[in-house]
């Protein structure tokens, strides 16, 4: 047994609950016998293992209003489904029974049909695409459905743009110009992760609650889920949040980190690692650009998009009017009023100087089958939320959040109005360049209605016929930068009057309006209910509100002030369990490496299907070698709460995966403390590494010789290709602001030994070696770029100028890096920012 661990023994899985409890074995009594319960009386019939399939034909309208002008008609009423992929129905639930297709669309689930017609938009509503007479084949249908037909319902129908059904629901065919196959379901990477997956880092797992005795589930109720619920809002925040903290490693000191947040900044960062879709934000991003440079291209126009609907791997316009031939790699559904594209077929290549042509895209929030968003300048006019006073707030809130982070825009203007200090200054230091706050109205229309003007101006000299034309071709780029106003209170009488003239144009403008309030003349009305459901009024849509309320950007903003400070902190001094010598290679039982992609080497079996779940248990033990409390695993691995039996059962089925050392010793065990252990024998890179740099400085003459093994450890980023979901606890923990600033110290050092002993080409590996784990680190480069000239090769030194510019993007080197190109490459080409 390891040194620690007196008096232990071996313990079997059906007793470790009682050790996680009570620390102690409980005695055994044998069970007492159960009296039999008398059955009960008046019993329920138990529901149906699937819900009865909805009513093939919708509720018609009581009465037909005078029907509008094409142009004002309000989106269609067809079904179109979403991206084609989802996740398969939980397994405790049986698949539903086969129908027949039924002879019209069914509502979605989620989506209430109306009993009475939506009204008519105003007049500035752009015309929706007409809406298909054929509905989507059913998942029992052999044979595929006919085309679509192309001709529009008639005026007086009822219309609402389609609502995607659920995952279960549907099967994914993929043939262009037919019905649109499914979409990404809930669990299809743009909604928060399940709680009730089947190894879930939010919660239990189906399997496991069979098991539970009786204990309840522990829920946390300061989990902000608002925050990881918002995935693309998320991933917009944490891009953010990355490039503050590169310019607090610049600032850093050798043998210093930068300072990490506490408390609701933390906790807010955990959240935002947890529900954040990078994925999603990128497919987003890329696609519309190469949708627009590829319409360009041809010499066509952008179309009007109202809607789109993200799945993991595909993603889908709904745009009006329809057109069955979209720019390859593009796919028609549905007669042409939903445009697909692949997330295989994403590709950066020229985008660089393309404008994104959707800038004001936001996320409404989510329903059964994903994320839906919606285009505020398709509106032609001013949109207006109603409902709870909290949710609304929360709603505009979330709305500005992710606008102000988005990166599937450029140049962007928000004008918050009324919003008090906390947002107001808390957003603009987030995207000081982007967010304006005042407190009035009167105060933000002077400068909105400028814009307005500027952007006629614009459309005029340009003889562009729009702004999507515009941003298409490139041509006075900067005039079609958006301005979106975003106001937390109802405006008075005379000031919907002056804000619905500047917004209703008739034609997009480049701008947004949203206000609050139950506002005359607004063309579209949103109302978010008590229970955070929003109803998009004429689009038809009805999700799960997307909201942020002022406890959770609370710490959103405590997070970024954290990241603003640039004043570093001495890294941590050795601990006796640093300088203990770890298990050299091939003398250990489990190897489990973090400097790089995560790879657990152990004796055990593990079903594929819990792996990442235990994974991630296994890496938390593994950083913290001097054991973990069950319940700070629990509140780690689980940050929205997990039952004790679950909790349990997994650790249970981690001691069995790493089984026991060359002595017949747990490599899992509980000390005397009553914390979960690894033994001796796990070897873990990330402690490897921590010794020789200890053993480094410990010997002077065989500096560099330890240095060098200590990087030869380093695969790539710490713990990357991480799965998304998981390893929120990384916020709260000092891992990798550690591992951070001494991978980078140590390369540095490396670097400057081995040029200084003449050895040019251990100076270069040195600094590669850094970079594996910390790419964007300029520092390096630098290194790198000097080391490289050392050895007299000018062609070679631009090669690494131009592979730093490939990282940096379109965001600005350091000043320094700039002093050092211009010096080591003479009339080097800048490339200009975008």
């Amino acid at each position: 047994m390891p040194a620690d661990a007196k008096g232990a023994q071996v313990i079997p899985a059906h007793q470790l609950h009682d050790y996680f409890r009570h620390g102690h074995p409980v005695p055994h009594e044998k069970p007492k016998p159960e009296t039999p319960k008398p059955p009960a009386k008046n019993a329920p019939t138990p529901p149906a293992s699937h819900p009865t399939p909805p009513a093939s034909h919708p509720t018609p309208p009581a009465s037909h209003p005078t029907p509008p002008p094409v142009h004002q008609s309000p989106p269609p009423a067809h079904q179109t489904p979403p991206p084609a992929h989802q996740s398969p129905p939980p397994a405790h639930q049986s698949p539903p029974a086969t129908h027949p297709a039924p002879s019209q669309p069914a509502p979605a689930p989620g989506s209430h049909a109306p009993t009475h017609p939506a009204p008519a938009p105003s007049q500035s509503a752009p015309a929706p695409a007409p809406a298909p007479r054929q509905p989507a084949p059913a998942p029992s249908q052999s044979v595929p459905a006919p085309a679509p037909s192309q001709s529009a319902p008639a005026p007086s129908r009822s219309a609402h743009v389609p609502v995607p059904p659920p995952a279960h629901q549907q099967t994914p065919p993929d043939t262009p110009g037919k019905s649109s196959p499914s979409g990404g379901g809930p669990g299809s990477g743009h909604t928060t992760p399940s709680p009730t997956g089947h190894d879930g880092a939010s919660g239990t797992s189906e399997p496991d609650q069979k098991h539970e005795t009786g204990a309840p589930v522990g829920r946390n109720v300061s989990w902000p889920q608002g925050l990881a619920a918002a995935s693309l809002l998320a991933a917009g925040l944490l891009s953010a949040l990355g490039r503050r903290r590169r310019t607090q490693m610049w600032h850093r000191a050798f043998g210093q980190m930068i300072v990490r947040p506490r408390g609701e900044a933390a906790a807010a960062e955990q959240a935002l690692r947890v529900g954040a879709d990078d994925h999603g934000a990128r497919l987003l991003d890329v696609g519309l650009r190469m949708l627009s440079r590829a319409l360009a291209a041809e010499g066509r126009a952008l179309p009007t998009v109202y809607a789109v609907h993200l799945g993991s791997e595909s993603m889908d316009l709904w745009i009006a009017p329809a057109d069955p031939e979209p720019p390859a790699p593009w796919r028609a559904y549905d007669g042409g009023q939903v445009w697909r594209l692949r997330a295989a077929d994403v590709s950066e290549d020229g985008l660089a100087d393309v404008l994104a042509p959707y800038p004001g895209l936001v996320s409404l929030g989510t329903n059964e089958t994903g994320r839906i968003l919606v285009d505020l300048e398709a509106a032609h006019g001013l949109i207006a939320i109603r409902g709870d006073d909290a949710n609304r707030r929360a709603a505009l809130a979330a709305l500005a959040l992710e606008l102000a982070t988005n990166r599937w825009s450029d140049h962007m203007r928000i004008t918050l109005v009324g919003f008090g200090q906390e947002l107001g200054e808390g957003l603009a230091e987030v995207a000081p360049d982007r967010v304006r706050a005042v407190p009035t109205l009167v105060e933000a229309l002077p400068e909105l209605e400028a814009r307005s003007e500027e952007v006629r101006q614009a459309l005029a000299a340009s003889g562009v016929d729009s702004v999507l034309t515009g941003r298409a071709r490139g041509v006075f780029g900067e005039a079609w930068m958006p301005h979106y106003l975003i106001m937390s209170d109802a405006p008075t009488e005379q000031e919907a009057d002056r804000l619905v003239a500047l917004a209703r144009t008739g034609t997009r403008m480049a701008a947004g309006y949203l206000v609050a309030g139950d506002v005359q003349g607004a063309t579209w009305t949103w109302d978010v209910d008590e229970a955070g459901r929003l109803h998009a009024g004429v689009l038809g849509f009805e999700v799960d509100a997307q909201l942020v309320p002022e406890e959770q950007y609370r710490g959103v903003f405590e997070l970024f002030r954290t990241a603003s400070d640039l004043k570093a902190v001495p890294l941590p001094e050795p601990s006796a369990e640093s300088t203990a010598e770890p298990p050299r290679e091939g003398r250990s039982s489990v190897d489990i490496r973090l400097l790089g992609r995560i790879e657990v080497d152990a004796p055990g079996p593990m079903d594929d299907a819990r792996r990442d779940l235990c994974t991630e248990v296994l890496v938390y033990l593994a950083t913290h070698p001097n054991g973990v409390h069950p319940t700070v695993l629990g509140g780690a691995v689980w940050p929205r709460g997990v039952s004790q039996a679950v909790r349990d059962a997994c650790v249970a089925r981690v001691a069995d995966w790493v089984g026991r050392d060359a002595r017949g010793r747990p490599n899992l065990y509980h000390d005397e403390r009553g914390r979960i252990r690894l033994g001796s024998e796990v070897r873990v890179d990330w402690s490897v590494f921590r010794w020789l740099i200890w053993r480094s400085a410990a010997e002077p003459s065989s500096e560099a010789a330890y240095m060098s093994y200590a990087l030869d450890l380093v695969r790539g980023p710490l713990l990357a290709d991480r799965p998304r979901g998981r390893y929120g606890w990384l916020a709260t923990e000092p891992l990798e602001y550690e591992a951070g600033a001494r991978v980078v110290d140590v390369a540095h050092r490396l670097t400057v030994l081995r040029l200084d002993s003449g050895d040019v080409r251990g100076a270069v590996e040195a600094s590669r070696a850094g970079l594996r784990f910390a790419p964007r680190e300029e520092a390096l480069w630098r290194d790198l770029l000097r080391a490289t000239r050392a050895s007299g090769d000018d062609e070679a030194v631009r090669a690494v100028a131009d592979e730093l510019r490939s990282f940096a993007g379109y965001d600005p080197l350091q000043p320094e890096t700039e002093a050092l190109i211009e010096d080591l490459v003479p009339q080097y080409r800048r490339v200009p920012s975008h």
